[in-house]
């Protein structure tokens, strides 16, 4: 590695903050209508002359705001895309939520290194009861869920056979951006989303919105001490990490009991590579170090051996997106025949 590139990554906190302060201002969804000049655009976004011009400046170095020979700003396509507020793919809700909750968390990384600690005041049931007690953080947590789970949920909507099923449960849901993706995708399957009862209004409100009430309904539950609720699939989408062994495995047995036969189980996380070398999935088992009392990310053979010791069978993993993969399980009944061999009984559905 050349000098250059370790100092990169010790200033890549700058251009962090720097996304993260633009969100915060609104300054992408203020360009929503087309570029103004920077005068202008300064005066909206509530910004002081002095240092505007060069945050505007390092907004258009980092390719999210374009500069014009008029001295105008506007978005880049992909601003205009992900960090406009008023679009359906706007990302700026987890923004939002990485800048106030996990960013000031990581100043503690070394505490969390040498004793193996949460820097958060975290209970057996994780952040969720405190996050959930207050209307205005849960609403910002689950809009920022939202925000991360949409690229995963297309992805997901295009490559799981969901024409073989004709139910599916979304495990921790929180809005429903899961559910409402899949769902749209594919019209002949209904659903619905799991998690702690004070999520509810914000998914009915979502799915409403978005014309699926019809087809996907909430269940409320604590699946700490709640059994799952039966559909032929079920997701657990960046779920398991928050947790330790044995609450992985707990959770992975529940889902086995609940789905029928030939039911399918599907685990989405930024998996940690076998030789154990792609930044993304390690870095986030670090945020989990930090940020939960005994969560941690994993590989996917890692997840493979707990789910057949719960009894999945026929397990495999696909990518989902750059930093995403599933992996994939299925409850089989295994028969043994009258003449000794062994078969997989697969039934046929209605």
């Amino acid at each position: 590695m050349l000098p250059d590139r370790i100092l990169q990554i010790a200033y890549s906190y700058r251009a962090a903050k720097a996304v993260m302060s633009a969100v915060e201002l609104d300054l992408f969804t203020i360009l929503s209508d087309g570029p103004l000049a920077s005068g202008t655009l300064i005066r909206r976004a509530g910004l002081h002359g002095r240092g505007a011009r060069d945050f505007l400046d390092a907004l258009v170095a980092l390719q999210l705001l374009e500069r014009d020979e008029h001295d105008r700003y506007g978005n880049t396509a992909v601003a205009d895309a992900y960090l406009d507020r008023n679009k359906p793919a706007y990302l700026g809700f987890l923004i939002e939520h990485i800048d106030r909750s996990e960013y000031p968390r990581w100043q503690t990384l070394i505490q969390a290194l040498r004793t193996g600690e949460s820097q958060t005041s975290v209970g057996p049931s994780g952040n969720y009861p405190a996050r959930y007690s207050n209307r205005d953080t849960l609403d910002a947590f689950v809009r920022g869920m939202t925000s991360a789970s949409l690229p995963v949920a297309a992805a997901l909507a295009r490559r799981f056979p969901w024409h073989e099923y004709a139910t599916f449960v979304d495990i921790g849901t929180a809005q429903g951006a899961v559910p409402v993706v899949i769902a749209a995708a594919q019209p002949h399957i209904k659903g619905g989303g799991f998690d702690l009862p004070p999520v509810e209004p914000a998914f009915r409100s979502y799915v409403a919105e978005r014309g699926l009430s019809d087809r996907l309904r909430f269940h409320a539950g604590n699946f700490f001490s709640d059994p799952l609720p039966s559909a032929d699939v079920m997701i657990m989408g960046r779920v398991l990490h928050n947790w330790d062994l044995p609450t992985k495995q707990m959770l992975l047995q529940k889902a086995y009991r609940a789905l029928p036969e030939n039911g399918a189980i599907i685990v989405y996380e930024r998996l940690i590579d076998d030789e154990r070398v792609n930044a993304s999935g390690l870095l986030s088992s670090l945020n989990m170090l930090v940020m939960t009392s005994g969560g941690f990310d994993f590989t996917g053979a890692d997840c493979m051996g707990w789910m057949r010791a719960a009894g999945f069978q026929n397990m495999r993993i696909e990518p989902l997106s750059d930093d995403h993969s599933m992996v994939v399980g299925y409850k089989r009944t295994l028969l043994r025949s009258a003449l000794g061999g062994e078969h997989w009984v697969r039934t046929s559905r209605q």
